[in-house]
């Protein structure tokens, strides 16, 4: 058990904020208006299931403010994000873009609604060498890939428009954890 929590813990770190990092220079979709706060349709507690393994791991609590994060057992030092001039949300389609201030760089989360009750938190996943050796020379076809060096972390940015980086999604680039919605007691 506790091999799988240190697992799960790991996984919630690299998917917020990994070392590596595809990065944009503007919150992503541009063009769109950023929310002041998230519907209320979406807020609440979510246990976080790996869509491989089906594992449960953590709990994200979407608030209207942002969100909070707790492990499972409850205690709440995994962090959190208030909506502000470096977490800006904003929503496309079916989807609610999850944009992270690091430095310079934009880190782009997304949270797509698949019913009231799940959601998928993506990102584009580059944490492992070969992966992120494809990752980037498929987009190097598409974009011009900027490789940038901040401190520990290395940041591969592009700049799609909102018709590319939609078909960026479509591609499945962006790949994550379903959130289930906790039943209240």
């Amino acid at each position: 058990m506790r091999f799988g929590f240190i697992v799960i813990c790991c996984f919630w770190a690299a998917l917020l904020l990994s070392c590596k990092e595809v990065s944009y220079p503007k919150a992503q979709p541009t063009g769109i208006a950023a929310l002041q706060q998230l519907p209320q349709s979406i807020c609440g507690e979510f246990l976080i299931r790996d869509k491989a393994t089906g594992e449960i791991g953590d709990t994200i609590i979407i608030e209207t403010w942002g969100y909070r994060t707790k492990d499972a057992t409850g205690r709440e030092w995994l962090g959190a994000g208030h909506i502000s001039d470096t977490l800006v949300v904003k929503q496309y389609e079916n989807y609610y873009f999850i944009n992270f201030k690091e430095g310079d760089q934009w880190i782009l989360r997304l949270l797509k609604v698949k019913n009231p009750n799940r959601l998928e938190l993506l990102s584009i996943n580059l944490e492992d060498d070969l992966v992120r050796e494809e990752i980037i020379k498929k987009l190097g076809k598409k974009f011009n890939v900027k490789t940038q060096k901040q401190n520990d972390y290395v940041f591969y940015q592009i700049n799609p428009t909102p018709a590319q980086l939609m078909s960026l999604i479509k591609e499945e680039y962006f790949t994550g954890v379903e959130l289930i919605r906790k039943r209240s007691n």
